[in-house]
């Protein structure tokens, strides 16, 4: 991004009233053309309403609504993959993990770790317990990490802050994660207590295993020998070799 301590914010205030809009709008023509009754039946609002008004080419609907999901995915995946990548250099994670491609400076074994964990989350049948479990990890993380930079505000005063907002929005921000988070321990117990139990865990693995001085036998797990990473490095020579080809 080009001078993003301009673009980012004026990015976000364009973008977010556009989508509210959009989306507010999209429901207000659900409510006028579909009944209560046939949206509670529906497995698909959105097709339903495609069929009332596009005929044959209602089609068009579940196509777009992919290819909305594709690019929803396609961003989260590289987002996801740094923070695997974030991890591993700070010596969280398998040093495998920090590795990063010579050319493209991609973070490679982190996207391919990020990939089979969606293809172990793909594997349930239950499709709506996949999103519940992932909400519920998604606002719980981001809640934290939007305090996190609240206590840093008043514990670093200091720090170096190229973008700069109102104390009122992240407070705002927490506040409505809490609520999101609530409101999925209401509405899906199970998945969220599942997805507790894969949390709580990771904080006594944390103090152990980072703060404290690590084992021998968790530097050698976290490839601090560099073996892994060598193992690595010759997994994935064909990728590069691949891509050579392809300037080439």
């Amino acid at each position: 991004m080009i001078n993003p301590e301009r673009n980012l914010p004026l990015s976000i205030i364009i973008s977010m009233p556009i989508v509210t809009i959009v989306y507010v709008l999209t429901n207000l023509a659900y409510f006028t053309t579909i009944s209560p009754e046939a949206m509670i039946e529906s497995e698909a609002v959105a097709v339903s309403f495609g069929e009332y008004h596009l005929g044959v080419m209602c089609w068009l609907i579940p196509v777009f609504v992919g290819l909305s999901c594709f690019g929803a995915v396609n961003g989260s995946l590289f987002t996801s993959a740094r923070l695997f990548y974030a991890g591993a250099r700070e010596g969280q994670l398998p040093a495998a993990l920090g590795l990063v491609h010579t050319d493209l400076f991609t973070p490679v074994p982190s996207l391919i770790f990020t990939c089979c964990l969606s293809m172990m989350y793909a594997v349930s049948q239950d499709i709506f317990s996949v999103i519940n479990l992932f909400s519920f990890f998604t606002w719980i993380w981001v809640g934290m990490a939007i305090a996190g930079l609240l206590w840093l505000r008043f514990k670093k005063p200091d720090l170096r802050r190229p973008i700069k907002v109102y104390l009122f929005i992240p407070v705002t921000f927490v506040v409505s994660c809490v609520f999101m988070i609530v409101v999925s321990f209401w509405a899906a117990p199970f998945e969220c207590l599942v997805g507790s139990s894969i949390i709580l865990p990771g904080f006594p693995a944390y103090l152990l295993g980072f703060k404290c001085k690590k084992p021998r036998v968790v530097r050698k797990m976290l490839g601090e020998y560099r073996t892994e990473c060598l193992n690595c490095q010759k997994l994935l020579v064909f990728q590069l070799f691949f891509s050579r080809i392809e300037k080439f």
